[in-house]
Parts: structure tokens; C-alpha cells; sequence
């Protein structure tokens, strides 16, 4: 499989977390920033880190951002900077554009005009985190929409020794059983007669009212 390419463009603490990642994980990264020391500090773990403007068109151009597969603007406080360098970047070919947003407007804006998906850090951190403290039993939660999301639990032990279709999990919690995982094996869409046991983690994916109510029924 080839590599894909990526360029991180602003390199705060999410864009160089979301850069390290990509090159961690056999990516060709090239990293963006307009401050020369933060390009230094990242060069011996990404692919690439250059200094450059990413609201000046011809910088940008000179790059050859449109041989990257994704492009992932993480300008921070600078809304306006943030709009511009997502419109130039998508209109100098990348297909795929991930920008993050400070507030629900900029992420309405950055829609408009293109990108591919917006992503709210600090939010959706705040909100995994939140859950993780009400129930020791929720071991990760993703909202994926305003309605949907995932959430990652341990078994709780009333579901333990019977199968999935004894629990009728989809009637009784109005959610969907995504994956199994149990030591190193993961059972991705698990029949009717998987049976759980203690120890499982069960990936469920469903309306945020009814993760919520298994949520209080799992604590």
C-alpha cells in the first residue's frame, strides 16, 4: 500500500499531535508553520517542516499542495486566518480538507466554503472526558454528529454468559453493536449467538439519548 500524503498546516498542540501521529504511523507528513523555531522543533518528526504563510496563495502554490491527499489546517485563534488558508488549499486541488474550528460560526463558514470536515478539539475532548469521569465503565466516547455517536464500554455484568440475541440489545437500549473486543481479538459485527463474557469491551454505536441511558445503566 503506498504512503499517503498529508500536509499539517499550523502547529500548535493539535497540529503537531495530529502531524507526529500521521508520521508515527508510516505517513508522509509535511508540517506548516509561520514560526521558525516551532518548524526546527518538529523537523526530526515528520517528513518535512517548513516556514511559510498559509494565507499567501504563491507560498502555498510552491509547496505543491495539490499532490497531498489530505490537508489539515490547524490555525488556532486566527478565525480569519483559518477561512483564508481552507479556501486556498481547496482551491489549489487537495481533495480532502480537515479544519479546526473554534465556535459553531467558524465551523459553519469553513462548510461553506469547503472543507471536507470540521473538527472542535477542545470540545470533543471536554466531552470524551466528561464521560470517562461519570462512568469508570465508559472507556472512550466519540460524538460523530449532533445526534450519533460511539461510545466504547466495558461489559456490564448482567449482559454476562448470554448472547446477543438473549440481551435483544437493539429493542432493549435502541443501539447497535458494532464490535466485540476480548484480549487481542476483535469480532467486528458479532452475530446473535456471540456470547459476552466478563471482560469484554463492547463498541456500541447509537443515538446520544439512548448511549446515554445504557451509560447510566452500565455505571
Amino acid at each position: 500500500m503506498s504512503k499517503r500524503q498529508f500536509i499539517v498546516i499550523g502547529l500548535g498542540r493539535f497540529g503537531t499531535s495530529i502531524a507526529e501521529t500521521l508520521y508515527s504511523l508510516g505517513n508522509d507528513v509535511l508540517a506548516v508553520d509561520s514560526d521558525e523555531e516551532i518548524v526546527q522543533d518538529i523537523s526530526d518528526k515528520v517528513t518535512h517542516s517548513v516556514q511559510a504563510d498559509a494565507n499567501d496563495e504563491n507560498s502555498l502554490r510552491a509547496l505543491g499542495i495539490r499532490n497531498f491527499d489530505c490537508a489539515v489546517i490547524s490555525i488556532g485563534a486566527d478565525i480569519q486566518s483559518s477561512i483564508l488558508a481552507t479556501l486556498l488549499v481547496k482551491e489549489l486541488g487537495v481533495k480532502y480538507v480537515i479544519t479546526k474550528a473554534t465556535n459553531a460560526l467558524h465551523a459553519k463558514v469553513l462548510y461553506k466554503i469547503g472543507a471536507d470536515r470540521v473538527v472542535f478539539p477542545e470540545r470533543d475532548m471536554g466531552v470524551r472526558v466528561a464521560h470517562n469521569l461519570v462512568s469508570s465503565n465508559i472507556l472512550d466516547y466519540i460524538e460523530l454528529s449532533p445526534d450519533y455517536s460511539i461510545a466504547e464500554l466495558v461489559s456490564p455484568e448482567k449482559w454476562h454468559n448470554k448472547t446477543l440475541g438473549d440481551l435483544n440489545i437493539r429493542a432493549e437500549y435502541g443501539i447497535n453493536i458494532m464490535a466485540i473486543k476480548r484480549n487481542n481479538d476483535i469480532d467486528v459485527s458479532p452475530s446473535a449467538d456471540n456470547i459476552i463474557e466478563p471482560g469484554d469491551i463492547i463498541v456500541a454505536i447509537g443515538n446520544i439519548e439512548e448511549l446515554n441511558k445504557l451509560e447510566k445503566f452500565v455505571r
